[in-house]
Parts: C-alpha cells; structure tokens; sequence
C-alpha cells in the first residue's frame, strides 16, 4: 500500500504533535532534548517497517508531479522542466529563508572569529571521517571505496551528497553506490538527530552554563512563558492578525527571489543546495530594512514560521525514511557508521566545544555540528531548537551553524571527497 505524498505531508501535522506528546510523557526523551519531529517521525517510520515485516508493506511517498507546488522555491526554467520535487522542499527552503530574515548585521558581527574557526573545525571533520571510514573498510578486507561512502559523503554530505556520488563511484567499480549512499544517510539523520541534544545537555549541565540572553527570553509582554509547541506556534501567529500574514507574504517573496538567486549561481558552475539563494536574500533584506531605518521584521514572528517550516520539513523526512535499507546493511558497513557516531560525539565533545569557547553557545553549536556532521543541517537546527526552547537563546549559535553547515561545508567537502577519490582510483 502506498501513501501518497499529499497524505504524508498531511499526516506530518499530527505526528509532530504526536512526537511533542511523547517527549512530555517519556521523561528520557526530554531529560536528553530529543527534538519532537525526530521522535514523531521515527515513530511512523518504525511502525512501517514493524508492518512490512509482518507481511503488510507500507510506502509513504514524498514526490510529487506538482509544478505549482514547486513554482515557489523555483525559477521559472526549472519550474517548466523539473517540476517533479520532494512535497517538503517548500518547508526546508522556507526555513532557511527565515534564517535569512532573522540574521541582522549586529548578528553577523558578533559572530567574528568563530564563523571562520567553525569553518576549519567543520572541515577537519571531513578530512577525518573519510581517513576513519577507509581505514576501516581496508582493515576488514574491504574496498576503500565503502569507507568513503560511509564517511563525508553520507554523513557530513547526506542524501543529497550521497546519491550526487553513487555514479562516479559506480564508474570507479562500487557498485551498489546508491543504495548504501541512502542506507548511510539514513543512519546518519537518525543518529545525527538521537546524539546532539543529549551531549550538549550533558555539558550545560556539567558546566553549569546560562543562555547570556536566558532573562530577556523570558520576558514578554504580559510576563508568560511563551508556548513554543508546534500548535502554540499556530495560536501565536493567529493572534498577531495581519502582521503575520504580512510576514508569510515576505517570506514567500524571498523564497522566490532567493530561487533566482540560486539558479544565477549555479549558471556560474557553482554546485549548491536549492535554499542557499533565499539564506542569502533574505540576510540582505532584513539588513536593507534596518539600515533605511525600518524595523517592520518581528523576529518573534520570523521564528515562528521557521520553527513551523523546520518542524515539518523534519517530521515528513524522518516519516519516509525507509529503515528496511538499514536492517540490509551489511557487518563492515555498519561496524564503519558506528565508528562515524563515536567519533562525532567525541570531537564535538572535546573539540568543538572547547575551541568555540567552553560556553553555552559552544554547547549549542556541538549538538549543532553533531547534527550535520552526521546529515544534515535542518536535523541540526532541530536538535538547537530543542536546547535553547529549554535553556535560552543562543544567537551567535543560529547564525554560525546554518552558515557553515548549509553553505560552506558543502564546497570543502566536495573537494576532500574528489581529493579521496583520485587517491583511492589511480
């Protein structure tokens, strides 16, 4: 039985509620911070594969052959040409979108030095994950190749990276590329997503760090924690009226202005991931606004739709993972992810953290790094969202993670992997 993307992305709502109930009543995943939408998510995607296993395959689909859907986040060339897209790509675009919007130049200037240094960290780890993966996978008896596809390009690169790969590696004689890419991938969303806010719970609370800007938080208008579940954010925005449908409209005008920007980019020859181009209008928007003087974005407002967008987005994504790719995966496969994990969480444990400064940003940005190290950004910026909703904003954290996790990284990391390639094809 297959269900289809438009029911999937229908059932997503639901199930992100479903995954807040259960963080709230299973005191293991709040006391770790597992984010809401991984929780949910995973849960549908257990459950679909417990019914294949007892003979009743289940398929939720995420394409669609909608080019309406899609005209948003596309250009009009592509739009006419490529209209076939996963049904959540208006949500991750619109997050990162929001990104954008949220990030004032004062934000850019705090993040100073630590936007390059969590470049180079971030880079390292792609040097070291594809050493580890080959190391590994020779020792075995095993290609080198194997260890590549199990290390930057699935885990710092996820699906995108992996399937981009899966034909230079099948020329190169791994064959099979594609579906161990995805089976990679696969495993590390879900790690990536289970890892990060336990470790940095563990280290705010060890160091006893505080959000520096944990009171202004809490303060509002009429003195209420702000309710920041997937309906209170629904409520929220109901009741700020037309300045919020104001705000929608921004957004989807970025998000299409931002769909330009990439495809001029690309015609470039630059390879980059659809969303970077409404990151990029939207940073210049918001600083455009504030240096003529007109503070009409609320950030209250921008944060809520990028927290609704995140949510879904997450929530579609972990529903369709197919977790029957996993339960294949042959021995040396998995004994290299389960190194990838060990090793993420030390290097962000010991590494990321002290060099981005032993404080409760620093702790941020490892749950951060754990995300995308092991996927993807979103997965990140969830694992974030579920800390700081507990503990505090962390301001410099949101701008230095997205920008390097989902820009940056992917040039460097396209490189080390050629760079692997070459070495190990000669």
């Amino acid at each position: 039985m297959t269900i289809s993307a438009w029911l999937s992305l229908l059932l997503a709502f639901p199930v992100l509620v479903l995954g807040e109930w259960l963080v709230a009543k299973v005191n293991w995943l709040s006391k770790y911070h597992i984010p809401a939408p991984v929780v949910g998510g995973l849960t549908i995607s257990l459950l679909v594969y417990a019914f294949a296993q007892g003979g009743i395959p289940i398929e939720l689909a995420s394409n669609v052959q909608a080019p309406w859907w899609n005209w948003v986040v596309l250009p009009e060339p592509r739009w006419f040409t490529n209209p076939s897209l996963d049904v959540y790509r208006p949500f991750l675009v619109g997050f990162f979108a929001c990104i954008g919007l949220n990030a004032p130049w004062r934000l850019l200037q705090k993040a100073g030095w630590q936007l390059p240094l969590f470049l180079v960290l971030a880079a390292s780890v792609t040097i070291l994950q594809n050493a580890l993966g080959a190391g590994i996978a020779v020792t075995l008896g095993q290609s080198p190749l194997l260890g590549l596809i199990c290390g930057s390009i699935a885990m710092t690169g996820g699906h995108g990276t992996a399937l981009g790969f899966a034909d230079v590696l099948s020329r190169a004689g791994f064959q099979g590329a594609a579906v161990v890419g995805t089976a990679a991938a696969t495993f590390g969303l879900v790690s990536g997503g289970l890892i990060g806010g336990p470790l940095a719970g563990f280290l705010v609370r060890r160091f006893n760090l505080r959000s520096s800007e944990h009171v202004a938080h809490h303060e509002h208008e009429h003195g209420d924690e702000e309710d920041s579940s997937f309906l209170g954010l629904f409520r929220a925005l109901y009741h700020r009226g037309r300045p919020a449908l104001g705000h929608l409209l921004l957004l989807l005008a970025t998000i299409k202005v931002g769909a330009w920007c990439s495809y001029f980019l690309e015609k470039t020859g630059l390879t980059i991931p659809v969303y970077i181009g409404s990151m990029v209008v939207g940073i210049f928007i918001r600083n455009l606004l504030e240096s003529a003087g007109k503070h009409v974005i609320s950030s209250d407002t921008i944060n809520q739709l990028g927290s609704i967008c995140l949510g879904v987005f997450l929530t579609v994504a972990m529903m369709t993972l197919k977790l029957q790719e996993l339960a294949g995966a042959a021995l040396p496969m998995m004994l290299i992810l389960f190194a990838q994990v060990a090793f993420i969480l030390a290097f962000t444990r010991y590494i990321t953290f002290n060099s981005m400064g032993r404080d409760y940003d620093a702790a941020i940005m490892a749950a951060g790094h754990c995300g995308f190290g092991l996927g993807a950004t979103p997965t990140a910026i969830a694992n974030m969202k579920a800390l700081v909703d507990r503990f505090g904003p962390a301001p410099r954290a949101f701008l230095v993670v997205p920008l390097v996790g989902a820009f940056f990284i992917d040039f460097i990391n396209t490189l080390v992997i050629t760079i692997y390639l070459n070495v190990f094809t000669r």
